[in-house]
């Protein structure tokens, strides 16, 4: 009986996996990935005691604890090992995210994953595979999108180490990356990825106010500095949220026109918002400049509505 019980779970597993073969590989990937940096990262500790280190690179370091101990204990965000660690990525990119959209309705293309649910996006540590996937969703006619991430939560599966590019953030923004992937270790509604974002982002936002108020004062260049870059993102993300808007009332007011029609709407549309850019009056003169000449897919105006909505 106990054999036949065991043959019985084996051949279940083996259909499992047979059946899910991609998403078995795909995770097996991602875990060798995320392996590979936990057991590559090096206890802050080291780094500070190391003098070899530039003392720039040990005053951030010093700077991301303080940050997780007031998030702790001003926040109320749990308390764990995550950014106790660093990982040295040489300058390198080390995640790339893909997204995917309907051309012509905000309806995103979906993963389904265990423990987090359905996900808007997908994650990977090898840039080719990436690149595959990203082709993949335009050869079946989605709008499609990847970019580089700077920070991610495992939702305390893993030790969340610091990324060595991270310190190339200001104050401010360093800051509110912490707190933002501390908020998801403390909570993670599985299906609800717009939810999840808008919180973590709203939370960080808030709370990187309060705790460069407390470290340094209103009247400091870290606060004011960090005013005025979230006035000039607020100002963009608004502008953003309008075009996504008036891109949705586009869409709906399609019906049975022709695809290239429906295309040179769109283009159009998307062309006319990004222009329009130049009417914001922002603090930083250059603030746009990466973005001049960009023209975006749905994917890009999800995101907004993803993370700031």
């Amino acid at each position: 009986m106990i054999k036949k019980i065991t043959l019985a779970i084996v051949a279940i597993l083996a259909i499992l996996i047979i059946w899910n073969f991609d998403l078995v590989v795909y995770g097996l990937k991602q875990a060798r990935g995320q392996l590979h940096i936990v057991w590559n990262a090096r206890p802050v500790e080291d780094y500070l005691a190391d003098p070899a280190v530039a003392d720039s690179v040990k005053q951030k370091l010093y700077f991301i604890q303080e940050v997780r101990e007031y998030a702790v204990d001003e926040l109320g965000l749990n308390d764990s090992d995550n950014y106790t660690a660093m990982y040295d990525q040489k300058g390198k990119p080390v995640l790339w995210v893909v997204t995917g959209s309907k051309p012509f309705a905000f309806e995103a293309k979906e993963w389904d994953f265990p423990v987090v649910g359905t996900m808007p996006y997908k994650g990977f540590f090898v840039e080719d595979d990436a690149n595959k996937t990203l082709e993949e969703l335009k050869a079946e006619g989605y709008d499609a999108g990847m970019r580089t991430v700077g920070g991610w939560s495992t939702l305390g599966w893993f030790k969340d180490p610091i990324l060595s590019n991270m310190l190339y953030r200001n104050t401010g923004d360093l800051a509110n990356l912490i707190i933002h992937e501390l908020v998801h270790a403390t909570i993670f509604v599985k299906d609800s990825v717009e939810f999840n974002e808008n919180l973590a982002s709203f939370i960080a936002d808030k709370g990187t106010y309060r705790f460069l108020k407390d470290k340094y004062g209103v009247d400091s260049p870290e606060y004011k500095t960090y005013v005025r870059e979230v006035e000039d993102e607020q100002d963009y993300i608004a502008h953003i949220l309008r075009g996504a808007d008036s891109l949705e009332v586009l869409y709906s007011s399609f019906g049975d026109i022709a695809e290239d029609e429906k295309k040179t709407k769109k283009e159009e549309m998307i062309a006319l918002i990004m222009q329009e850019l130049d009417t914001l009056r922002l603090n930083k003169a250059d603030y746009l400049q990466g973005i001049k000449g960009y023209q975006p897919n749905n994917t890009y105006f999800m995101s907004f509505m993803r993370y700031r909505s």
